[in-house]
């Protein structure tokens, strides 16, 4: 996986672009086995328009249920607690290891 610092897309030399996705398929399949899910998203963003607001590349990968209205109008909850996350990160840990 590379390591060296790149600010967004644009600065993404192919090679690595190639590592970053072959992660995140990874990641993803690793989501949709152990949660369950109907499926995921994958998010990237470039430059303040783009809403990219961490000043390096990086890329979200999320599960995805039917019926979740994530891109939808709706208050967003409380942000979850780090106590609620854990049985989460645990599975994940336990799929790659």
């Amino acid at each position: 996986m590379p390591n060296g610092h790149v600010e967004n897309l644009y600065d993404l030399p192919a090679v690595q672009g190639h590592a970053v996705h072959d992660l995140v398929k990874e990641v993803a399949v690793a989501i949709r086995s152990t949660y369950g899910c109907d499926g995921t998203s994958v998010r990237q963003h470039n430059e303040p328009a783009g809403n990219q607001d961490a000043w390096h590349h990086h890329v979200h990968v999320f599960p995805r249920y039917a019926g979740d209205n994530l891109y939808g109008s709706r208050p967003y909850p409380e942000f979850v607690s780090e106590a609620e996350r854990l049985p989460y990160a645990e599975r994940l840990r336990a799929y790659f290891s």
